[in-house]
């Protein structure tokens, strides 16, 4: 944002924060977010990378295709588990899952 833009919002009474700041998150809940995004993230590069169609990926998950796009998409409903079982379908080995999540905790 630029400085100008900031110092009129700042001379009205807004106040600029982070999203975890403003959702009242905790470090946990910011950190669960991040790896789920994160595995999202990496299930589309997976996928792509292994030249699958979403529809292909979701016959191999025994799923559905808009399930693989609300994984892709990063929707809350989205459960761990079924992002992790979704890359490893995709044909992602265990290390480069624990490489996806290593990168979240820096």
């Amino acid at each position: 944002m630029k400085a100008s833009k900031r110092k009129r919002l700042d001379a009205k009474g807004w106040r600029l924060t982070s999203a975890e700041e403003f959702l009242g998150l905790t470090r946990e809940e910011v950190a669960l977010v991040e790896m789920k995004l994160a595995l999202a993230d990496a299930v589309k590069a997976q996928r792509e990378k292994s030249q699958l169609s979403q529809n292909e990926l979701a016959a191999r998950m025994k799923s559905s295709q808009s399930r693989v796009a609300k994984i892709e998409a990063g929707d809350p409903s989205v459960s761990l588990d079924l992002l992790v079982r979704a890359v490893l379908s995709a044909g992602a080995t265990k290390k480069e899952v624990a490489r996806v999540l290593a990168a979240t905790a820096r």
